[in-house]
């Protein structure tokens, strides 16, 4: 009998190539006067804040609740100067080379909050303008009847400061997101989130229903659930605060039902719904209710307990959206 010896060869081994690690966008003429901006916009607030915390009055009016004597406002005013010192370093992270290996929960985070304070600002406080600029703001016995806060210039200083820096960092963060997370607005097509994720985005469609819906129906006017200062200075240039903040929970919703559902492409117009509406109903419900605990309490226009439930409501809308947000992401980053 022959035997004939078979020859058994060892494969070579692949070996498995390492991958490339994301590198920032090259900060052309365009990224360097975002940041510009962004970094020149964050002067006047800090200038505002410093000057608070070092207790000055500038543009604070006679009378203002900002001149009570406490801790609350005292902490108030640092909390805010460090928020907005941190769109420096968000600036630096989004631009500079070493910005691509900053952990992800430690820029996401600020973005995320940066995205949520800012969004309404931005739909909110130009809609003011351009409805005072027809002729639809507040008339004068509303005027009368509020009680003074800031000085109109601050609110034109600041906000305009903002919506500077929205625009800035929203241009530097999509070219950075893009060449860092890219990968993950793309996925399995056609593929479904498991079912509790569609139980939680269920939730936060309900959620947000009933926040716009309180929204709106004071945006129309309605004072039911207001107190009767709040009811007293009503008018079509608070009205747009309330639609805007209306906006951004029903577009958390839309955001979370739409990733739950799945389908085919790219993602970009499903995240950017999520996350710029539960950024904004988490971020400002947050702030509602801190802000809620302070002293107006004391006075006859404090928050009543209908603003407090929406402001509640805002939050948890906004955690459920995220929650999905999340969920869509990790189920990306293993198709």
């Amino acid at each position: 009998m022959t035997t004939r010896a078979a020859q058994t060869t060892t494969p070579a081994r692949t070996p498995t190539p390492t991958p490339a690690r994301p590198t920032a966008p090259h900060p052309g003429a365009g990224r360097r006067i975002l940041a510009g901006a962004a970094l020149a916009a964050t002067l006047p607030y800090l200038t505002l804040k410093t000057a608070w915390v070092a207790g000055s009055h500038l543009g604070i009016p006679e009378g203002s609740i900002l001149l009570r004597p406490g801790l609350f406002f005292t902490v108030a005013n640092a909390v805010t100067l460090a928020m907005d010192a941190c769109v420096i370093l968000l600036v630096l992270v989004l631009t500079r080379p070493w910005g691509m290996r900053v952990p992800s929960w430690l820029l996401t985070l600020p973005v995320f909050v940066a995205t949520g304070l800012l969004t309404p600002i931005v739909l909110g406080y130009p809609s003011q303008l351009l409805v005072r600029a027809l002729g639809m703001g507040a008339d004068e016995q509303v005027r009368a009847a509020s009680k003074p806060f800031l000085e109109p210039w601050v609110f034109a200083v600041v906000y305009g400061g903002f919506i500077i820096q929205a625009v800035a960092l929203t241009g530097l963060f999509v070219p950075y997101a893009r060449g860092r997370w890219g990968g993950l607005w793309q996925g399995a097509a056609g593929r479904r989130l498991p079912s509790p994720t569609g139980v939680v985005a269920g939730a936060a469609a309900v959620c947000a229903g009933a926040v716009g819906a309180a929204h709106l129906y004071w945006a129309r006017g309605g004072s039911a659930g207001l107190s009767a200062q709040q009811a007293a200075v009503y008018s079509a240039e608070t009205g747009v605060v309330s639609a805007a903040h209306a906006v951004c929970a029903f577009a958390a919703a839309a955001g979370a039902l739409l990733l739950a559902r799945g389908g085919t492409g790219r993602a970009d117009l499903r995240l950017a719904l999520a996350w710029i509406g539960s950024g904004a109903t988490f971020s400002w419900g947050t702030w509602m209710l801190s802000a809620a605990v302070g002293p107006q309490l004391d006075s006859g226009d404090g928050t009543t307990v209908a603003l407090t439930l929406t402001y509640a409501g805002q939050m948890i809308t906004g955690l459920l959206s995220v929650g999905v947000l999340i969920r869509f992401l990790r189920s990306r980053r293993t198709a």
